[in-house]
């Protein structure tokens, strides 16, 4: 991240720059700590886990709500947890989403006892002190039609509408400066709404077939089914951070400056794993004797990795820093992978590379040269 600042700090444009990592499990939170040390907003391009998102749970818990016979308190109130706003001629804007304390207090006021929503309504309807909050989200609960396929899509829609115009900002007021959260609440809009849209088809050919009965119950079962079905990776791009991509997901694109992280023997490439001997591997692999007739497994080769640090170096188009740690966190030794072996790599010294990660931020000499010219270059 040193060398990002740098560049930055030279006038390279942060869309002129990204850094790869072979697996982002490992490299996301350190990576993250650095960025924020030299100032950075960093995008980390993973798999977004749509089920795992705010939005994608508010609607979960409607339909939640909607197809259960008679509800807990905890369940009714459970949307609300997840800023549910009603349609914008039903309430004021101002009123909602409802805070989590206001939440917690409303469910602690209802009874203990599940019930309908009717006899919810109802019952609130006939309480002095009610809250007209509670009974424009229940009303509008007891309202909902029919799940029909245009219903489900109509309903769910305008919930996520109404999360992104009101229950987006709260997430962004809460941020960090780089709006981390933000980013993935509306990555994860953008992906509800998409996954409801293929929701409405899906349902209906479901009920055509006979397969599904008409219930927000399977709703909810085909939403987590669609959601668990991942799609590519690139729903959302913040233009003021830097990327930070995985390496399978660096093939076909041209970035002026590639910053390659963690370039170790036994992690790029990764060491294959299998209960299989190493030596009747290789035996299969060569294909020789009884074994020849074997499938390998592509597991047992580094050729995955080869490509992906391929890809990784066709990217860069006007220079490509390598970089690797020479101990581990518990002071094994790290030898360099032998990917390094494919380019002709200048090192740059322990001299420049102390004034990189100084206040001044120096950029190595190697690397200030790529400004001007394409060359590849090793940290």
């Amino acid at each position: 991240m040193a060398t990002v600042a740098a560049l930055r700090d030279v006038g390279v444009p942060v869309r002129d720059i990204a850094v790869v990592a072979r697996d982002m499990d490992q490299y996301e939170e350190p990576l993250y700590r650095a960025a924020i040390q030299y100032g950075i907003a960093p995008v980390f391009w993973v798999q977004l886990r749509v089920t795992q998102t705010r939005p994608y749970a508010l609607i979960e818990s409607v339909c939640d709500v909607l197809g259960a016979e008679e509800v807990s308190r905890e369940v009714l109130c459970r949307p609300l947890e997840h800023r549910w706003c009603p349609p914008s001629e039903t309430s004021p804007s101002s009123s909602w989403p409802l805070d989590s304390q206001t939440v917690q207090r409303l469910m602690q006021e209802l009874p203990d006892e599940p019930r309908t929503l009717e006899a919810w309504r109802d019952d609130l309807a006939t309480t002095q002190e009610r809250d007209d909050c509670l009974m424009t989200y229940i009303t509008w609960l007891t309202d909902c039609p029919e799940p029909t396929p245009t219903v489900v899509t109509d309903r769910l829609l305008s919930v996520v509408d109404r999360y992104e115009e009101l229950g987006l900002p709260v997430t962004k007021t809460r941020d960090c400066p780089a709006l981390i959260e933000t980013e993935r609440d509306a990555r994860a809009i953008i992906r509800v709404k998409t996954l409801i849209q293929q929701l409405r088809y899906k349902y209906a050919d479901r009920l055509d077939e006979g397969s599904l009965d008409q219930s927000w119950s399977s709703v909810a079962e085909l939403s987590q089914l669609i959601a668990t079905q991942r799609p590519g990776r690139r729903e959302h791009s913040n233009a003021h951070a830097v990327d930070i991509f995985e390496a399978n997901d660096i093939w076909l694109l041209d970035i002026p400056y590639v910053i390659a992280v963690g370039l170790v023997d036994g992690e790029w490439p990764a060491q294959p794993e299998s209960v299989v001997p190493p030596e009747l591997q290789e035996e299969i692999l060569r294909g020789e004797g009884r074994t020849g007739a074997l499938a390998p497994r592509t597991a047992w080769t580094t050729g995955r990795d080869r490509d992906q640090f391929g890809d990784t170096v066709q990217a860069a188009g006007d220079g490509l820093v390598v970089t690797r740690h020479t101990e581990s966190t518990s002071g094994d030794e790290r030898r360099p992978s032998p990917l390094l072996d494919q380019l002709n790599t200048t090192v740059v010294p322990a001299d420049e590379r102390r004034q990189l990660v100084s206040p001044s931020r120096d950029l190595p000499d190697a690397v200030e040269a790529m400004l001007n010219e394409e060359e590849t270059y090793a940290k």
